[in-house]
């Protein structure tokens, strides 16, 4: 029994220690956190059909599944094995996966599903993934982060052509109805396109024959750095697009200059004059922007607003149209005229032209001068701009005239004559001042003589109330003299007829009660039948209810002895005896 024991246990030494140190010492590898292990088969399996690149369970070559982090054992004859970092993809970007193995596109279609071969249709989110790179590549790319004050307007690049003037439904190609509001997408820019449009108030400004500018929103300060980053990244493609798109269409004659960041409040004060930058500055509602502020989309303008007057005078102006694109529009403005420099050059600037020249050559040169004339023609200019754009989906809030260009032969007479007017209406203003300030004086002089009158009037009143109030006191003292007076004399009175009527009372009860006494003492004398009776009857009544009476029978002796004898020498001499028999 011990022999077999120990042949046992030496055969398992003998076997079991090299497998061991093989196992452990040279087929064991450990992948670290972060990290994959890709596989490949060298010598075992079936060979890989033609075309196929990553190999399956069975099959010699590079295996498709990967071994994520552990520890691991394979047989390094068989196996090769490569450690390849992970694929990370951070907050705020998204993988674009490009699959080398799968199924073939059917015909018409550049966008795959999981299972086929070309660029997934959709998009890997933050994260870790273990994709083998031999048969997928994953590029990381920033997610779509639409600013606040932004709509992102999507156009499909993929599936059927859309009809002309609709917009596209699933599985259509062209722009879509509904648009990106302020936020983070992940979306895959080979099945999208995203253009950003400014939503809300924007202007146009022109500054006589100079030209002028599309002052767009900038984005507005976030307090989030990596989202305040993708948004700057967002809106510098935008910006990107719309210069390429200018530099295309300007051989075409289009009027719109390059894009140009917004330049700064010094800047634009120094290059207009004070008043113009006040105007501006009044118009917007808002202090102009520093030249470090974050990026905006605002673009030149080589347009101008320039027309003849009524009476032969060439007039340009400098103003600001202020103009707003709603939300539920901008996929409708941009399947329509395109971004907004597009719709700046074919709607906003013809119409802002066409109306300015329509409406300014009803004017003459003074008109524009004074102040009437002016407001009423920019009344004007705005309700026609707003009933016009209001067709094509575009809001036009206010169009503020800023500065009108005269020239000088005929603003100089009209500016001399206008101050010579005003000059005469100051004089005018002056005198009326200088007569109504006497009138004030003298009307002040007669205040405060009336304020001398009131005041001695008011002591003159004090006097008399005050004579009057003492005269009623006394009169009221006087009368309440009196009325104590006869209080006094009839409370004397109803005293003296108390004491008469006490002491005629008082002398009527002695009588009646003596009287009736006396009565008494008849009735009981004649009770009695005589005066002695009576008498006895008194004396009787009078008699001690203690009193004792003793019969002591006499012997021999005399009274006195016997009295002594028997006790009743001490009894008092008012005490009656009865004698004895």
């Amino acid at each position: 029994m011990k022999s077999t024991l120990k042949t046992i246990a030496l055969l398992v030494l003998v076997v079991g220690l090299p497998w061991f140190i093989w196992t452990w010492g040279f087929c064991r590898f450990y992948v670290e956190p972060g990290e994959m292990a890709v596989i490949t088969a060298t010598m075992t399996g079936d060979p890989l059909p033609p075309g196929q690149i990553l190999a399956k369970k069975g099959q010699r070559g590079i295996l498709e599944d990967v071994l994520g982090e552990g520890r691991h054992f394979l047989n390094p004859w068989l196996y090769d094995w490569e450690i390849r970092p992970v694929v990370v993809i951070p907050p705020g970007k998204v993988g674009i996966v490009t699959s080398k193995v799968g199924e073939d596109l059917p015909e018409g279609e550049f966008l795959a599903a999981p299972g086929q071969k070309g660029i997934w249709r959709n998009v890997l989110g933050p994260g870790k993934y273990r994709m083998n790179p031999a048969g997928y590549q994953i590029d990381v790319i920033d997610a779509i982060s639409i600013p606040i004050g932004y709509d992102g307007v999507v156009t499909s690049l993929s599936g059927t052509q859309t009809p002309p003037s609709e917009f596209a439904k699933q599985g259509q190609k062209g722009v879509r109805s509904d648009v990106l509001q302020p936020g983070l997408y992940f979306v895959n820019p080979r099945e999208y396109k995203v253009d950003v449009l400014e939503i809300g108030v924007n202007q146009v400004s022109l500054i006589g024959k100079g030209g002028g500018a599309v002052i767009t929103k900038s984005l507005q300060v976030s307090q989030n750095v990596a989202m305040d980053r993708l948004q700057q990244n967002v809106l510098q493609e935008q910006q990107a697009k719309r210069e390429d798109y200018i530099q295309k269409e300007s051989s075409s004659g289009m009027r719109l200059g390059r894009l140009a960041p917004a330049p700064s409040a010094a800047a634009r004060k120094a290059r207009m004059p004070a008043a113009e930058y006040e105007a501006m500055q009044d118009a917007t509602g808002v202090a102009m922007p520093a030249a470090a502020a974050l990026p905006s989309l605002s673009f030149v303008l080589n347009q101008f607003v320039e027309f003849p007057s009524r009476d032969g005078f060439e007039i340009s102006l400098d103003m600001t149209v202020e103009f707003e694109l709603r939300p539920k529009d901008v996929a409708w403005i941009f399947r329509t005229y395109g971004d907004l420099p597009a719709a700046v050059d074919k709607v906003i600037m013809p119409q802002i032209l066409s109306v300015s020249r329509l409406k300014g050559s009803a004017y003459g040169a003074k008109d524009f001068i004074v102040g009437e004339g002016r407001e009423k023609f920019q009344n004007e200019l705005t309700e026609s701009l707003a009933a016009t754009l209001a067709e094509k989906r575009i809001q036009i809030h206010a169009a503020l005239i800023r500065h009108v260009n005269v020239p000088d032969q005929i603003l100089n007479p009209i500016q001399q004559a206008s101050l010579a007017q005003e000059q005469n209406l100051t004089n005018q203003e002056k005198q009326n001042t200088a007569k109504k300030q006497a009138e004030l004086n003298t009307e002040l002089s007669l205040i405060g003589q009336r304020r001398e009158q009131v005041a001695q009037e008011t002591e003159k009143i004090k006097a008399l109330i005050k004579a009057d109030e003492e005269k009623q006191v006394a009169e009221i003292q006087g009368d309440t003299l009196r009325q104590a007076a006869e209080i006094e004399k009839q409370t004397a009175g109803v005293n003296a007829e108390k004491i008469t009527t006490l002491g005629s009372a008082d002398a009527q009860v002695v009588t009646l009660v003596e009287g009736e006494k006396a009565k008494g003492q008849q009735l009981k004398v004649k009770a009695f039948g005589d005066a002695e009776a009576y008498n006895l009857w008194i004396f009787a009544s009078g008699i001690s209810d203690d009193l004792k009476i003793n019969i002591l029978h006499s012997g021999p002796g005399t009274l006195w002895t016997d009295l002594e004898k028997a006790g009743l020498s001490d009894l008092g001499a008012g005490q009656a005896l009865t004698p004895k028999k």
